[in-house]
This record gives structure tokens, sequence and C-alpha cells, in this order.
């Protein structure tokens, strides 16, 4: 996008929130959850590979970043340059290996450093700063690989293992004479060592759990479909006639 054409989009913005009613009504706050969802049709559109969409998805999102800083550029809060400005001096801070002198022998060594960096940057602690409203299992992970970043992790997968396997024996162990709160904490230790695992595989856990969300969709959608068709309706059918639909589903949905 050229300057001229990324200033005549802030204009348009701009006329929009004085002239349309319903632009002129808004606020941060009115529009964050809006501003959420894009950023969720964005990762939709890439799960998908749909990069038409895509685009789109990301001009809705651009729109936000444009509408959340015209909102506090009437309050004098900061401008668009001053989001820019930001943005561009935080990059180069955080990449002296590309801006500066600094040597790095790959990418484990930049995420360090990215920490050290961020520390230096008046952090309270090394994970100050984690938005609260993060998914929980995203949250996880990533609090996972901030604290790894300083050595603080195991050494090997198998001990990583082991400890899910003893979460998963001590939920069961509360289960039988725990209170529900204690059951609850232990069900979260769980989901917490299978995130750790999970990062030692390779895996992001929040998009292994929402590829698994979209084919069970997809699956049962298929079961609901062949009972519709015989005339009737999921609750007059059998568990029995269900289990041998979805097993029909294994072969014909991804």
């Amino acid at each position: 996008m050229t300057e001229s054409k990324f200033n005549e989009f802030v204009q348009i913005v701009k006329r929009l929130r004085k002239e349309c009613p319903w632009d002129k009504e808004q606020t941060n706050d009115s529009i964050k959850a809006a501003t959420i969802e894009e950023a969720y049709e964005v990762v939709d559109a890439i799960d998908n590979k749909d990069y038409d969409e895509l685009r789109k998805e990301l001009g809705d999102l651009l729109l936000h970043v444009v509408f959340h800083t015209v909102i506090a550029e009437e309050s004098n809060h900061f401008k668009i340059d001053d989001v820019i400005d930001s943005i561009q001096e935080k990059l180069i801070r955080r990449h002296p290996h590309v801006f500066g002198d600094t040597k790095v022998s790959g990418s484990s060594e930049i995420l360090k450093n990215w920490e050290e960096i961020k520390l230096s940057e008046g952090r309270a602690n090394l994970l100050d700063g984690m938005p609260p409203l993060l998914p929980a299992l995203q949250r996880a992970h990533r609090i996972q690989e901030k604290v790894s970043k300083v050595g603080f992790d195991w050494e090997k997968k198998e001990d990583v293992w082991k400890k899910v396997i003893e979460e998963i024996e001590e939920m069961h162990q509360s289960e039988k004479d725990g209170t529900h709160d204690e059951l609850e904490s232990e069900i979260g230790d769980v989901f917490f060592a299978l995130v750790n695992y999970a990062r030692f595989l390779g895996v992001n856990p929040e998009n292994a759990l929402r590829k698994t969300n979209k084919k069970f969709i997809k699956r049962f959608g298929y079961v609901e479909k062949k009972i519709t068709e015989s005339g009737r309706k999921l609750s007059e059918s059998t568990l029995e006639e269900m289990d041998k639909y979805w097993e029909e589903s294994k072969n014909i949905v991804d």
C-alpha cells in the first residue's frame, strides 16, 4: 500500500466517523468485541487457505485498527502516526540482530533476546503483559513458551509425558475424594501439562483443538443429515444409530 493509498483510507474512516450516525456513536469499548471477532475471522480464512477471504478479512481488521485510532485521536490520546512510530521503534529495538551489531546463532537465541529486551523496556516481570483475555489454552502455551526461553523448562519430552500421566492420576484421585474446586484445579493441571507436551512436539494446542472442533462439527453434521433424511429428529434416534453414522462420517469428512 502506498502512503497516499493509506492516507486516503484513513480519510474515509474519518468521514464515516463524522457523517455516519452509527459510526459517530461508537467508542473503543463498544467495538472491541467486534475487533476480536475480526481477528478470529482472519484466522479462519488462514485455516481454510482461502486467500480471497483472507484479503477481505485483513481489510476488516485494518479498518478496526484505523477506527480505534481515529476515535482515540478525537480525545487527543494519539494519532495514526503515533501508532506507526510506536511499532516501528519496537521492531527496530527488538531486532538488534537486523538493525544493530548483535550476532545470533538462530531463532531460539532471537526469541531469548526478545524476552530480555522486553524486560529491559520496563516490564515488571517475564509474564507481565500477558493478555488475560487470551483463550486459556493459547495463554497456557504462551506462558510456557516465555518461561522456557529463560531456561525454566523440561529437558526431555519423556519427562513431560510422565508429568501428564501424573496429573491425570491426581485428577482421578480428586474425582474420588476431593471437592469440586479441587477437581477443577486438577483438571486444569491436566490441560496445562498436555499443552506443555504439545509444545515439546512442536504442535500449537490452540490450532490443534480448533481443527478438532471443526472436524467434530462436520462429522456430527453428517450424522444429523443422515437421520434427518430418514424423516426423524435427532432426539428420535438411538445412540447405536448415531454411532453407525459417526463411523461412516470418518471416511467421508476430513
